[in-house]
């Protein structure tokens, strides 16, 4: 009897746990499934190191897509960032390859970044932040990866975005309204700065503190970099800033905190590297896009990633914070 046709498998962590003892040489004694999210990703445990297996999908991440997130996690670990990185199999190999119900997937071993994250931090916290990402563009602002990556402009988070979700809307055509209206301010907003003086490598794209953990002695290791790809790098300043933003829209910070300790954070990243006052006047029109980007996403890949919290009510919800964003930081 042939297998019925799967778009979305989840691979056995028990099986998967077998594999990497054998691919890897290493002594395992467990593997867990994490959670299914962008890929999916598995915690391994040895008897003294841990690793996070993750497992891509293709439709999200092609093979040579795959092949430059780990040449810039190498280059990164290469010249002296704190980032979590690609392992090698016994054969000198980063990427593994399974042939799952759905057809190929791809998955990568990498180093654990220890520690956890933490979503209340102190100003020496912040510190480290600011001057570890400062550390990561020094890197990423002067390579070239030989293999393709999402490049982040205008149209790839705005204009296309707001195109794929109008189906999303139709129950919802004020929201929708709204977004289309607003694209074009900002826009032209970005338009009047110099964006050829700012900063441009390979940014992280979601750098929230979900992505890095601090140490139990303050050491911040960063990770996942699944939507790295080519822009400005005030992109990333501007996806820190959406932390505090969120501590404000939900009441756990002051906007006047939220300020003062993101100017502690720029302080400390312009110990290491400089960024102009105008690009972090970008930060709040760069934030749209994120916003309308990541809508996109989620609406794309509502099938294979089974986001239950998709429908009216989230979409509603979301165009209000965007709302409550464009009003707060926003000037036309």
């Amino acid at each position: 009897m042939s297998t019925f046709p799967a778009q979305y498998s989840t691979l056995s962590a028990t099986a998967l746990k077998s594999y990497c003892e054998t691919a890897y040489n290493l002594n395992l004694l467990n593997c867990k499934y994490l959670l299914r999210g962008v890929s999916d990703t598995y915690i391994l445990t040895g008897e003294t190191n841990k690793y996070v297996l993750k497992i891509y999908r293709d439709k999200h991440r092609s093979l040579e897509e795959i092949k430059g997130e780990v040449q810039l996690l190498n280059t990164l670990k290469d010249a002296g960032a704190n980032v979590a990185y690609p392992l090698t199999d016994i054969f000198n190999n980063p990427i593994q390859k399974f042939d799952a119900a759905e057809g190929t997937r791809y998955g990568i071993l990498f180093s654990y970044a220890e520690g956890k994250p933490v979503l209340e931090m102190n100003d020496e916290q912040l510190k480290i932040t600011g001057r570890e990402m400062a550390a990561v563009h020094n890197i990423t602002s002067v390579i070239q990866l030989n293999y393709p990556r999402k490049v982040y402009t205008v149209n790839t988070t705005l204009t296309q975005p707001i195109k794929i979700i109008e189906p999303a809307f139709e129950e919802l055509p004020e929201e929708y309204t709204y977004l289309q209206e607003i694209a074009p301010k900002i826009i032209e907003k970005l338009n009047s700065f110099d964006l050829s003086t700012f900063s441009y490598g390979y940014c992280q794209y979601d750098f929230l503190p979900k992505n890095f953990h601090f140490s139990d002695d303050n050491k911040l290791t960063f990770f996942d970099f699944d939507f790295a790809g080519q822009g400005h790098l005030a992109n990333d300043l501007m996806s820190f800033f959406v932390h505090f933003f969120a501590h404000v829209y939900t009441g756990k910070l002051t906007d006047e905190e939220a300020d003062r300790m993101f100017k502690v954070f720029i302080e400390a990243y312009r110990e290491v590297r400089p960024v102009s006052d105008e690009e972090i006047e970008a930060i709040p029109y760069l934030g749209v896009g994120f916003w309308v980007f990541y809508l996109g996403f989620q609406y794309e890949n509502f099938d294979d990633w089974s986001n239950l919290f998709w429908g009216p009510k989230f979409i509603k919800d979301r165009v209000a914070l965007i709302k409550t964003w464009v009003n707060k930081y926003c000037e036309f």
